[in-house]
């Protein structure tokens, strides 16, 4: 893959799908996750889904909720406009699976679209299945996938409230690669997988 992008960190091989799954576990305090959500086989190219929600908010550590107009603009190398996660940085855009929240509903929890602060919520494709560096059609902007699964330094509500929450593991997020406006009821497809490979510089918070 060669896209003129030279900021280019190296992913090591052996945690390719997932930053650190025992520093997840460890942070959780649990071996055994409650939650899991089955989302199918493994993504290959070609493989398509459904954008159910766009979501957005002004402020950081707070729940999300969907767009009023329905869509939501990628903005390049920045992220979704007016979203306070949006900058400098590879965690621009964040991803669930409608898979993942009707798991959390199982478990006793009333939440939907944005709860989980994600910016677009999917259905019907393998989204916490992509390998680090997979590109994604998401309407008519190209993201890359960046990082799966989040460490949570601190224990959120969803967390208190079931003794676990899915997000963390099956979350993921992606740097916007080619800018483009996402609709609810647009589709996402995998254009092609990624090798372990971020190309674009990492940054523990927007610049």
């Amino acid at each position: 893959m060669n896209d003129g992008v030279s900021r280019c960190s190296k992913i090591d091989p052996e945690i390719k799908v997932n930053e650190t799954a025992k520093a997840l576990a460890e942070d959780l305090g649990i071996d055994n996750p409650l939650m899991v959500s089955d989302q199918g086989p493994a993504p290959v190219v070609g493989d398509t889904g459904t954008v159910l929600s766009v979501n957005v908010s002004e402020r950081k550590g707070t729940r999300k909720a969907p767009a009023e107009s329905g869509a939501i603009e990628l903005v390049s190398d920045f992220g979704v406009a007016d979203d306070a996660h949006a900058g400098d940085w590879h965690r621009q855009v964040s991803f669930l699976a409608q898979e993942s929240i009707d798991v959390a509903r199982e478990h006793g929890l009333d939440v939907g679209w944005g709860d989980f602060a994600e910016n677009i919520t999917t259905q019907g494709i393998n989204i916490k299945g992509m390998p680090l560096g997979t590109r994604l059609k998401v309407g008519t902007a190209t993201v890359e996938v960046s990082q799966i699964g989040k460490v949570c330094h601190t224990r959120c509500a969803i967390y208190y409230l079931a003794g676990d929450c899915i997000f963390p593991r099956e979350g993921i997020f992606g740097w916007v690669v080619e800018p483009g406006v996402v609709r609810a009821g647009d589709e996402i497809r995998v254009l092609e997988l990624g090798e372990g490979e971020v190309h674009r510089a990492l940054s523990d918070k927007p610049l």
